[in-house]
């Protein structure tokens, strides 16, 4: 009888164990609809400070390129209050970069660059990042 106590308590206690284990998550953003970049943000705030201990990258290509240029992103208040943040990353194509004729001093603080966005999502997704594509609500 204590055997079949004892085996839902420990798979119960697993349970809570796996949902507070820190994870990896690679946002996927080429939309370059506002709506797109803001409810992005709001995912990525609210993950960060709820799982501290995991890590959240953004990858930006394509027309998504507008989000963290410094003349024209919409939620460059929010990308900065993220900037000093250890568990979160804003990473922008270079590809996509060079083809919007973009260069790197457009950038806002703390966006870094990866050479290509797409392979960049495939590498995370090779190391089991979870996969999150973000597209305008």
């Amino acid at each position: 009888m204590k055997k079949l106590i004892l085996i839902p308590l420990i798979l119960m206690m697993a349970s809570v164990w796996a949902q507070n284990a820190p994870l990896n998550i690679a946002f996927d953003l080429t939309s370059k609809d506002v709506a797109a970049h803001e409810s992005t943000m709001r995912h990525v705030k609210f993950m960060s400070e709820a799982y501290p201990d995991s890590q959240f990258e953004v990858v930006i290509y394509g027309g998504a390129i507008g989000m963290v240029m410094k003349d024209k992103s919409t939620v460059a208040d929010q990308i900065k209050a993220l900037e000093n943040s250890k568990n979160v990353a804003f990473k922008v194509c270079e590809g996509s970069m060079k083809r919007h004729n973009v260069n790197k001093s457009q950038l806002l603080p703390g966006v870094g660059t990866v050479p290509d966005g797409i392979m960049e999502l495939v590498q995370k997704q090779n190391e089991g990042w979870g996969y999150i594509k973000e597209m305008p609500n």
